[in-house]
């Protein structure tokens, strides 16, 4: 009765108010049409800001492998833990689940999240385990995500670890050739559409806008198997005598490739914490010393090639030491007499001191810069030393005897073996390789072939029974070589007490195939003499390496069958047993 009342005295006011709701309806309703059917891009555009997003898609480096296909460095996938701080403290009640997962406490975490809040990415833990990574994932907290990135791992580890380098934890070279070669190795990331959810995750691939590119593969010259060979057998050597250090590098005389360079110490490239960057140098490319007696044969060579000597030419080294000046070179004793062959034999340096002195500076000089001494090889690898070689205008005649036995320059491992590479071809000195090389290889003659055919036929009387070198003989093989022993020079001269121990050595010697130097940084104890610390090291490598690639002997025993012997006459079966 009384709504009755109501609705008659205010008749207006009803439909007024009815009007309202009904205008209220339709243009709520033509909004809706409107947005929804007429022009839904606009919300479909702002949804998609939110939840739709362009990534990254990573590109794995390049393989590097030996000659033979073997991996020596790969890329593995991983994931990597990063954070949106503000995100993160929207949920600030999980602080301290997340970091009892990533194994901070909470105050740690809670300071590096707070001093990077205007961050949108703020990485929490690089190249994570995956079992870290699927308990971070499991506690589905918002502003927590994952994302894919490579690791480099090199199976290798220590073997190779001076030769190949490593990269940091962008996966850009640092050392070695994963630095040299970086641009070749590294790859080209893509890009994709993707679908996220609230808490960043990917749920949904939308579309490729670019696919990423991979690096390419590296083929490098050494040999695996003849890697670890040399890494242990100088290993071996360096532990045995308790020495500083030591380097090996092999050449394949043929190509200029590599065929092994190792170093001690090393260095596992898998796991560089805690260590010191002095560890990952290549001292075999970039640490230079004095050669010692090992420039010998390049004396010789320039004197052959003089044409002052001949392989047989006497020289005198008696009383066994020479007055240069107010300086004095000694040999170890009187040779007396000897022909230019036994000065290399016996290694005098009184022998090679007159050789060099009687030559014109510039023509010493031109013969050694012709070795490659005093300049690059040109690998390529970083931080290769050029060694030193004054200027012959500046020599003294102490300069120049002391330079006829290695003192007075300055050389790298490689150089070396680069230089003891060219008596090996005959004298054409060939560019050096990290490379596997494929195809011929074309050389510059720096001497003549039957000076380095005279040279090398010395070099062989020092491994024989009556040389410095015999350790470095290989049953079955002719080997040719030269010794050294270095003192090492300190502040205001040389060290009576530290010592390098070098040999330099070619084989086989008929068909010379690979060119070796061993060197051992301060050998201590009773031995430091080359023939003895470095040339074993050359004839377990040299012979471990000739079994591995089926190398034939060249110095067997003739032998004669027991079915020919009989057809002999019986004189000559004496001693037939």
């Amino acid at each position: 009765m009384k709504i009755r009342t109501i609705q008659a005295q205010y008749p207006k006011r009803r439909w007024l108010i009815l009007s309202l709701f009904l205008c209220g309806m339709v243009v709520l309703s033509s909004r809706a049409i409107y947005l929804q059917l007429l022009n839904n891009d606009f919300l479909k555009d702002h949804g998609d800001a939110r939840s739709i997003r362009v990534v990254e898609i990573p590109a794995h480096r390049g393989v590097i492998t030996d000659r033979n296909g073997e991996q020596l460095a790969m890329s593995t996938p991983v994931d990597s833990i990063w954070v949106t701080p503000r995100k993160v403290f929207e949920n600030v009640e999980l602080l301290p689940d997340l970091a009892e997962v990533m194994g901070m406490t909470v105050t740690d975490l809670h300071d590096v999240l707070r001093d990077r809040m205007s961050r949108e990415f703020v990485y929490l833990k690089r190249h994570a385990n995956p079992d870290l990574v699927k308990k971070v994932k499991q506690l589905g907290m918002k502003g927590v995500s994952t994302e894919r990135e490579y690791k480099r791992y090199y199976p290798a580890a220590e073997v190779t670890s001076h030769f190949i380098g490593f990269t940091n934890i962008d996966d850009k070279g640092q050392e070695g050739l994963e630095l040299a070669y970086d641009n070749w190795l590294t790859g080209k990331p893509g890009k994709k559409r993707v679908l996220k959810d609230r808490l960043n995750r990917v749920v949904q691939n939308i579309e490729s806008i670019e696919p990423s590119v991979p690096g390419k593969q590296l083929e490098l010259s050494i040999d695996r198997r003849v890697q670890y060979l040399a890494y242990r057998e100088l290993a071996a050597a360096v532990k045995y005598h308790r020495a500083k250090g030591g380097s090996l590098v092999m050449l394949d005389i043929r190509t200029g490739e590599i065929m092994a360079m190792v170093g001690q110490p090393s260095y596992n490239p898998n796991n560089r914490k805690g260590l010191k960057s002095q560890y990952f140098r290549n001292r075999a490319v970039t640490d230079v010393f004095e050669p010692g007696s090992t420039m010998k044969p390049f004396t010789i060579a320039a004197g052959l090639e003089s044409g002052n000597y001949k392989p047989h030419s006497s020289i005198n080294t008696s009383p066994g030491y020479y007055k240069v000046g107010e300086y004095t070179v000694r040999d170890m004793r009187n040779y007396g007499k000897i022909d230019v062959s036994t000065v290399i034999t016996k290694s005098s340096n009184v022998g090679a001191s007159k050789i060099a002195l009687s030559l014109e500076p510039e023509q010493y000089w031109d013969a050694l810069s012709r070795f490659g001494f005093g300049q690059s090889t040109g690998s390529g690898f970083p931080g290769e030393s050029s060694g030193s070689l004054n200027p012959y205008n500046t020599w003294s005649e102490i300069e120049m005897a002391t330079l006829s036995f290695g003192y007075g320059l300055s050389v790298t491992p490689l150089q070396l073996a680069h230089a003891y590479s060219v008596l090996a071809t005959g004298g054409v000195m060939l560019p050096v390789s990290f490379i596997k090389v494929k195809g011929s290889v074309s050389g510059k003659r720096v001497m003549p072939e039957n000076i380095t055919r005279q040279v090398r036929k010395m070099l062989e009387t020092v491994v024989s029974a009556s040389g410095t070198g015999k350790r470095a003989a290989i049953k079955g093989y002719r080997v040719i070589g030269k010794t050294g022993t270095v003192h090492k020079s300190i502040r205001g001269g040389y060290s009576d007490d530290r010592y390098l121990s070098i040999f330099a050595g070619i084989a086989p010697a008929s068909e010379p195939r690979f060119a070796m130097v061993v060197l051992i940084d301060e050998p201590n104890g009773d031995d430091h003499y080359g023939g003895v610390v470095a040339a074993p090291v050359f004839s377990r490598v040299m012979e471990g390496t000739f079994r591995i690639l089926n190398i034939p002997p060249d110095d067997l025993p003739a032998f004669t069958s027991p079915i020919m012997a009989h057809r002999q006459k019986p004189e000559q079966l004496q001693g037939f047993d």
